[in-house]
């Protein structure tokens, strides 16, 4: 049994400020290093970005790649530095021994390999960027960082998506070139149908012009079909990435004022009530 009576009380004060000291020492150090290497590696993309014309998305991308390996290697070397300086423990056999477990369990971390190769796979081939907007493994949104083992998507209501790489088999990139914006109108059986599609057009015409996003057309494409009551016509148009949905949101209601100022009917639903008297 351990007695403590045996011990000066100073003494043992003494050596328990003397750790926690060296403790506070070497994890401030960790705290300016970490804060000057992120720095620094920032800095050193910022002018890579400018000299090799590198695009801002994967210029991020790579960017939070390093820092994650630069963080994961200084907190190894942050737990050698605790374990030789503070609790006086030689760190060379527990790694020889960490070798010989991490070997041991080796198959039972598949997971984890199969998301760092596929990781590195996304980054070298140049798959995704950050700020790109992709579909994969079900959800949708805008990628907020690719690290070894998991790609974080913000969903388009704010939620943040950590998916393991592993679990990306299929990804469709939609931020790679021009975008298309499709916009369906629908006018009445009754309204003719070429004058429709001429007054639409002449809103395309000049939406093209006044629209910085456009980059082809918006042009009338024709009938899409028939429904039950009414005509639908399709526009459609080539926009700049990510683009596309403020120029469907401006195309309709230009072309839904254009209808309304030349007398031709948007139809809505109508419900007939009949009433039987007894």
């Amino acid at each position: 049994m351990f007695d403590l009576t045996n011990y000066n009380l100073w003494a043992i004060l003494a050596v328990v400020g003397t750790v926690i000291l060296k403790l506070v020492i070497i994890l401030i150090a960790y705290g300016i290093v970490k804060s000057l290497g992120t720095k620094l590696i920032k800095s050193l993309f910022e002018r890579a970005e400018e000299r090799q014309n590198l695009t801002r998305g994967r210029s991020k991308t790579l960017e939070k790649l390093v820092i994650n390996i630069f963080t994961y290697t200084l907190m190894f070397f942050l737990f050698i530095l605790v374990l030789e300086n503070v609790f006086k423990v030689e760190a060379t056999p527990i790694l020889a021994g960490a070798g010989i477990v991490g070997l041991a369990i080796g198959f039972g971390a598949q997971g984890l390999v199969s998301d760092v190769v596929t990781g590195f796979f996304l980054l070298l081939e140049k798959q995704v960027d950050v700020d790109d907007y992709v579909t994969t493994a079900g959800f949708s949104g805008i990628v907020e960082d690719v690290g070894l083992r998991t790609t974080k998507i913000r969903d388009f209501d704010g939620t943040l998506h950590y998916i393991p790489n592993r679990e990306i088999s299929s990804l469709s990139n939609h931020s790679r070139g021009n975008m298309r914006a499709l916009v369906d109108i629908s006018i009445s059986y009754d309204d003719n149908i070429d004058k429709a599609m001429m007054v639409l057009q002449k809103v395309c015409d000049r939406f093209a012009q006044e629209e910085e996003a456009i980059k082809e057309g918006p042009n009338v494409v024709g009938v899409q079909s028939l429904g039950d009551s009414d005509v639908v016509i399709r526009i459609v148009a080539k926009t700049e990435n990510m683009e596309q949905w403020a120029v469907e949101r401006k195309l309709r209601k230009a072309m839904k004022e254009a209808l309304d100022a030349n007398g031709i009917e948007i139809p809505f639903p109508h419900q007939v009530y009949i009433e039987k008297k007894a």
